[in-house]
């Protein structure tokens, strides 16, 4: 049984289709795969906007696989192992390279993509990728390419640099609720992370003055030309049940818009009464994504 390539791997590899890192010349295949599913690819195509196909400047490797010369899958295997095509012998060789030792914290992609990887990877290499804290096997996949049905919230707005504060403490809450820890690291990197958003003009929040907080807050996670997707998306728990989401929403909707034609996102099944607000604002079904969080 041969070896992979040093600089790749130190485990075997089979005797099978092989994956191969991806360079700078293989950008337009990369783009044209990305480009059949543009909605649902738009975080893979904001990443190569801001770093292009070099890991020094990506922070880690889009591995292809190639079929009679075309690309027909891809996989980014950074800190989100993010799956792009369903082709089984790809999703095998994925799996080889990808080896023993996970680094990755989530697996993302298409719902059958994600599940079937998964399987694979537990199969043959154990115990690495087993125990995740969270599974969330069907997301759907939203957009709206269309005014929203209900008008908007005039309260909500782009946040200003003067409310990083309040605007962080909301973010904080909302990624507590939602993944169920804590994004607060010694590096300070999520609010890094937050003041980029504000930077760059893509937090939305709707600010109380006499509380001193934000009641309402989404943000903009990935921008590709005419496609956004929505993130974070979050009501303050003491008032909601009172028919503040539906034109919050609309309103981020008709921010957004201004810039970019589709708006998309993606929610857990399970959450009937956001998924209702997303219905109700006009979003429609476009897709199923899922993710494994470790």
């Amino acid at each position: 049984m041969p070896l992979a390539h040093s600089a790749d791997a130190l485990w075997p590899v089979p005797l099978r289709g092989r994956a191969r890192a991806l360079g700078s010349m293989d950008l337009p295949a990369l783009r044209a795969l990305l480009d059949e599913h543009p909605v649902e690819n738009v975080f893979l195509n904001a990443r190569l906007d801001a770093a292009g196909l070099a890991p020094s400047a990506l922070g880690c490797r889009i591995w292809g696989y190639f079929r009679d010369g075309r690309l027909v899958a891809a996989c980014h295997a950074g800190a989100n192992l993010v799956l792009v095509g369903d082709d089984p012998d790809a999703l095998d060789a994925f799996v080889d390279r990808l080896g023993p030792r996970r680094t990755s914290q989530a697996i993302m992609g298409r719902s059958a993509t994600v599940a079937a990887v998964h399987e694979r990877l537990v199969a043959r290499w154990g115990p690495a990728w087993l125990g995740a804290r969270s599974l969330r096997a069907h997301q759907p996949l939203m957009a709206i390419d269309h005014p929203p049905t209900v008008a908007g919230d005039p309260r909500v707005g782009v946040v200003a640099d003067d409310r990083l504060g309040p605007y962080f403490d909301a973010a904080v809450a909302m990624y507590t609720e939602e993944v169920g820890a804590s994004p607060l690291d010694p590096a300070n990197s999520y609010a890094a992370y937050v003041r980029g958003l504000i930077t760059t003009r893509r937090a939305f929040g709707a600010y109380d003055p006499l509380g001193g907080r934000f009641w309402f807050k989404s943000d903009i996670g990935a921008v590709h030309e005419r496609v956004c997707q929505v993130q974070g998306v979050w009501v303050a728990p003491d008032l909601r049940g009172r028919g503040l989401a539906v034109p919050a929403v609309a309103r981020v909707v008709e921010l957004a818009r201004r810039f970019h034609p589709v708006v998309s996102l993606y929610v857990n099944d399970y959450n009937a009464a956001a998924r209702a607000v997303y219905e109700h604002v006009g979003f429609r079904q476009v897709g199923e994504l899922a993710t494994i969080l470790y």
